[in-house]
C-alpha cells in the first residue's frame, strides 16, 4: 500500500523535498527552458509567507509536467514534483481502484472532460493500430445519462457513438435498447466498441451495470474496450459501496477517469487519467521530440502543483480519514432522503451516492432557484440536484426541508 496518513510536517517536507530537487530559476543558470518561475512583480516570493505552505510554493516555482512520468523518460528539470505525481497514480490505481502494483501508466490531466477523451482517443488509435479499423468502423458506446464529453470525444475524434435508454425511475440501462444499439451500431458497419461505464453519473449519481454491457458485447462476440468514467464518483463511490467491480479487479476495465476538483476538494483544472500498461504509447506524438520522453497526452504542458495538492490531499487523510469522509457524508444523504420520503416527494438517489435528484414536480422554481439546486436542463427542468458536499451541512440543509414542508403541506385548491 502507497496511500499513508501523514502528518503535516511530513507533507512539508516531501513537497519541499521534491521541490529542491527541480530546477531553481534563481540559483541555476537555466537558459533553454521557455519558462519560469510566477512573475515576481505580480505574484509573491517571500520567503517567510512560503516556507509553510508548500502548495503556494510550488505554484510559484511553477513545475511543468508535460508528458507522462509512468513511463520511461520525463522531464529531467522537474524530476522532484514527477515523483510525487507518479506516487498519486499508484494510489488512486492500487489503492483506491484495487489495481495490481506497478501495472498503472496514468496522469494529471485538466479534468474529466479530458480524462474521457484521452482514453477514447487511445482506444480509438489502438483498433487502427491493431486492427487495421478505419473510423467508420469504431464507435462509443455509452448511456444517455453519460457526460457530454463523449459527445465532445465523438466529434473530435470523427467516430459514431450510440447512447443507451435508462429506466425513467430507477435510471438502469435498459437491457432491450442495449441490444437494439448493438445491432444498429452493426448494421452501420461498426465492428470495434469503446464503451464507457459510469461510476456515478453528474446529473444523477447513477452508476451503470458494467457486466450487462460486457456480457452482451461477448454474446455477440465483439471486440471491445472498455472505459469507467468515475469523474464524480472515484473518489467517493469505491469507499460507499465496498462490493463494486468498476475497478481494476474487473479484468474487462482498462481505464478509470478520476477527477480530483469535485469530490477531494482539489483545485479546478486537476483530472486524473489512469490506464493500465501496454495502452498509453497509442497516444504518443512522436512530433514532440524536444520534450524529454515525447509526449502521450491530450493536454500538453499543465501544472505540477496540481498533482503535488492530490498528493497532499490524500495524505493529509489517509485510507482511514477518506472512509470516515465518505461515511459522514452518506450519513447526511440519507437524512435528506428520510426527510423527502416522509413528505412523500419523488426523487432519484442511487444508494452508494450522495447525489439526490428531485423530480420537478416535487420541487418548485422558487426553492430551487432560493437554494442552487441544478437543473437537468436550464429551459425546461425535468429533475434538480442536491450534491452532498462537505459544504452542505443540515444546517443548510434544514430550512430547505421546511420550506419544501411549507409548500408541499399546503391543502389543494379546488
Amino acid at each position: 500500500m502507497k496511500w499513508l496518513k501523514r502528518s503535516q510536517e511530513e507533507i512539508n517536507e516531501t513537497v519541499f523535498n521534491a521541490l529542491s530537487q527541480n530546477v531553481n530559476y534563481t540559483n541555476e543558470i537555466i537558459l533553454g527552458i521557455p519558462a519560469s518561475y510566477l512573475d515576481e512583480k505580480v505574484f509573491s516570493q517571500d520567503k517567510s509567507f512560503l516556507k509553510d505552505a508548500p502548495f503556494l510554493s510550488a505554484l510559484v516555482q511553477n513545475p511543468n509536467h508535460i508528458g507522462c512520468h509512468t513511463i520511461g523518460e520525463s522531464e529531467s528539470f522537474f524530476k522532484g514534483t514527477h515523483e510525487i505525481e507518479r506516487e498519486m497514480i499508484a494510489i488512486c490505481a492500487e489503492d483506491i481502484l484495487q489495481g495490481e502494483k506497478d501495472q498503472f501508466d496514468g496522469y494529471v490531466a485538466s479534468g474529466g472532460t479530458e480524462a474521457n477523451l484521452q482514453a477514447i482517443w487511445i482506444y480509438r488509435n489502438y483498433f487502427q493500430t491493431e486492427k487495421k479499423a478505419t473510423s467508420s468502423e469504431i464507435a462509443i458506446l455509452c448511456s444517455k445519462d453519460s457526460h457530454y464529453s463523449m459527445d465532445k470525444a465523438s466529434n473530435v475524434l470523427g467516430i459514431s457513438i450510440y447512447k443507451v435508454e435508462t429506466a425513467d425511475t430507477t435510471k438502469e440501462l435498459d437491457e432491450i435498447h442495449l441490444a437494439h444499439q448493438i445491432e444498429k451500431a452493426k448494421a452501420a458497419g461498426i465492428k470495434y466498441f469503446i464503451v464507457v461505464a459510469n461510476m456515478m453519473t453528474t446529473m444523477y449519481g447513477s452508476v451503470d451495470d458494467v457486466d450487462l454491457y460486457t456480457d452482451t458485447l461477448i454474446k455477440n462476440n465483439l471486440d471491445f474496450k472498455l472505459h469507467i468514467d468515475g469523474a464524480y464518483g472515484g473518489f467517493y463511490y469505491p469507499f460507499a459501496n465496498k462490493s463494486t467491480n468498476l475497478n481494476f479487479s474487473n479484468p474487462h476495465v482498462s481505464s478509470v477517469t478520476l477527477d480530483a476538483h469535485k469530490m477531494a476538494q482539489a483545485p479546478y483544472g486537476t483530472g486524473i487519467f489512469l490506464i493500465r500498461k501496454g495502452f498509453i504509447h497509442y497516444a504518443t506524438t512522436k512530433q514532440a521530440s524536444y520534450v524529454e520522453g515525447e509526449d502521450c497526452t491530450l493536454i500538453g504542458s499543465r501544472s505540477g502543483a496540481n498533482a503535488v495538492a492530490v498528493w497532499m490531499i490524500l495524505s493529509k487523510y489517509g485510507p482511514n480519514g477518506w472512509f470516515e469522509k465518505i461515511f459522514v457524508l452518506q450519513k447526511r444523504t440519507d437524512w435528506l432522503c428520510e426527510q423527502l420520503d416522509a413528505m412523500k416527494l419523488d426523487y432519484f438517489r442511487n444508494p452508494s451516492s450522495n447525489i439526490v435528484t428531485i423530480r420537478s414536480s416535487s420541487m418548485t422554481k422558487e426553492i430551487a432557484h432560493q437554494y442552487n439546486l441544478v437543473p437537468d436542463n436550464h429551459h425546461a427542468a425535468d429533475w434538480y440536484k442536491i450534491v452532498v458536499m462537505e459544504h452542505v451541512t443540515l444546517e443548510k440543509l434544514l430550512p430547505f426541508i421546511e420550506d419544501l414542508k411549507i409548500h408541499f403541506s399546503k391543502p389543494m385548491v379546488l
